[in-house]
């Protein structure tokens, strides 16, 4: 939870869950209030009594630390109608009449609240430290003909850098020179590589998986996509649920009522009730103060939050903050993507359909021939479908064309290996366009020689979740790429 000062439960947090900082005045905390227990009816009416307010005021003291430090900062700002204030009165109170224990076990129960709730918060963070590493550390700014590694944000728009294979990209941009496939994942969770060429735009986070691509930078790092992701991640628990809010507002109201009619019942029945006497009477006001200490309230709400991002992020769900929570509740569809959420993203081949005279296995040499020197998926699926090491002797050229495929020499002939956009642009005539599924077309000199099908594979767990979901009266959907297949009117 962000920092607060109306809030008992908000206060800084470090940046690691430090287990003993947070245990040991709990354990201390209990120890005493036990010992206290035993030995204050016992201690209560003799002349050490003293002792009892030895063992338990410390106790009260360090497992109440947060709670009473905040109230008096209200307090000096004038905004004591909180949570905050009303358990302080009220643990006072119950010091007052001389039940130390029951103080003692209000901030207590505070204070393993906030245990769980920083143990959930660890939690949390962990899950998302993979996100946080997303972050380019240096870029490859181009001076002079020369490269020289500097920091992100140290670089204008309108310069130069390079990315290299296997590097993040620093900076958003747009591509000057190079071909390469980039790995979109940290961004937008898509496993298959996006191939770019000149002229396209390319955004902080992603992956350069192969040739080395010239960037002109368009955005100050600052502004860049990855700096927005993190800066929403790092500041998620600003955002509170709507339930969390009302705890502030409540208590806005609820403080000053209690503290009123504490004040009335020790100041009123005196004055018109025969026999009643102030002692009495101010007993009874303490008593209403220590059972109205809103303590339950206090720490369940943030705590369910915490509890409920905490368990979601066990999960690998990452949950921004806890008014999406609120959010998730209201939903009534669900669209997916396909590829590696409903699907593992791990390709293979499942048919080989040659035609006008090849074979299957030599449509799939020529398929692992012309894609031997590709990182992508498809390609991977293909080799390994091969199954064999590739003569790259018997490649003469290669060539990748960004969004549409590659375009080789292989012994002696042209071989094309991509989607239908391929065979359209090189006029090879052809009478299928698309079909279920991933598809890699080939043609060999002008002629189309056939198609590799490759399919991905279903999660285990997701028809399951979809019928989960289903149950719960959610309608689901998905978003693919894909599509069902159609004749080709024209080569």
């Amino acid at each position: 939870m962000p920092p607060s000062h109306t809030h008992c439960c908000s206060h800084h947090e470090p940046e690691g869950f430090k287990l003993r900082q947070t245990v040991t005045p709990i354990v201390i905390s209990t120890l005493l209030l036990l010992i206290g227990i035993f030995g204050n009816e016992t201690l209560h009416n003799t002349p050490f009594a003293i002792a009892k307010y030895a063992i338990l005021i410390p106790a009260y003291l360090m497992s109440g630390r947060q709670v009473l430090t905040t109230a008096g900062r209200n307090l000096l700002r004038g905004e004591m109608f909180d949570e905050n204030f009303l358990m302080t009165i009220a643990t006072l109170g119950a010091i007052a009449i001389h039940e130390l224990p029951e103080a003692v076990t209000v901030m207590l129960f505070l204070q393993v609240g906030e245990l769980f709730q920083s143990y959930s918060v660890g939690r949390s963070r962990r899950s998302i430290k993979a996100l946080l590493e997303v972050r380019p550390d240096t870029a490859n700014l181009q001076v002079n003909g020369t490269i020289k590694q500097v920091a992100p944000e140290t670089v204008s728009v309108g310069e130069v850098i390079q990315v290299r294979p296997g590097e993040k990209v620093s900076l958003d941009g747009e591509v000057l020179s190079g071909i390469s496939q980039l790995d979109t994942s940290a961004l937008t969770g898509e496993s298959v590589p996006r191939g770019v060429a000149p002229g396209d735009t390319v955004l902080a986070g992603m992956i350069n998986q192969s040739g080395i691509l010239t960037l002109r930078v368009t955005k100050p790092f600052g502004e860049s996509s990855i700096a927005k992701i993190l800066d929403l991640v790092e500041h998620a628990s600003h955002k509170k649920a709507p339930t969390e809010k009302f705890i502030t507002r409540f208590a806005r109201y609820y403080t000053p009522v209690v503290v009123i009619l504490s004040v009335a019942i020790a100041l009123l029945p005196p004055l018109f009730i025969a026999g009643a006497t102030h002692a009495q009477w101010t007993y009874r006001a303490l008593v209403l103060l220590v059972i109205s200490c809103p303590c339950g309230l206090v720490i369940s709400i943030p705590l369910g939050y915490f509890g409920g991002v905490g368990g979601a992020a066990k999960r690998g769900i990452l949950v921004k903050g806890a008014t999406y929570l609120d959010t998730l509740t209201q939903v009534k569809t669900v669209v997916f993507d396909k590829t590696g959420t409903l699907t593992q993203g791990n390709f293979q081949v499942t048919d080989v359909v040659s035609e006008n005279g090849f074979t299957e296995h030599q449509l799939l040499t020529l398929a692992a021939q012309a894609e031997s020197h590709s990182n992508h998926p498809v390609a991977q699926s293909i080799r390994q479908a091969y199954g064999q090491p590739v003569d790259e002797s018997t490649i003469q050229t290669y060539e990748e064309i960004a969004g549409h495929g590659i375009r080789a020499q292989i012994d002696g002939r042209t071989v094309l290996a991509g989607n239908d956009r391929l065979l359209h642009h090189d006029n090879i005539p052809h009478n299928i366009c698309t079909v279920d599924g991933t598809v890699t077309h080939l043609a060999v000199d002008g002629q189309y020689t056939g198609r590799i099908l490759i399919a991905d594979q279903v999660r285990d767990d997701a028809v399951e979740a979809l019928q989960a979901l289903k149950a719960q009266g959610i309608k689901t959907a998905m978003l693919t790429g894909d599509s069902h297949t159609k004749l080709c009117l024209q080569a």
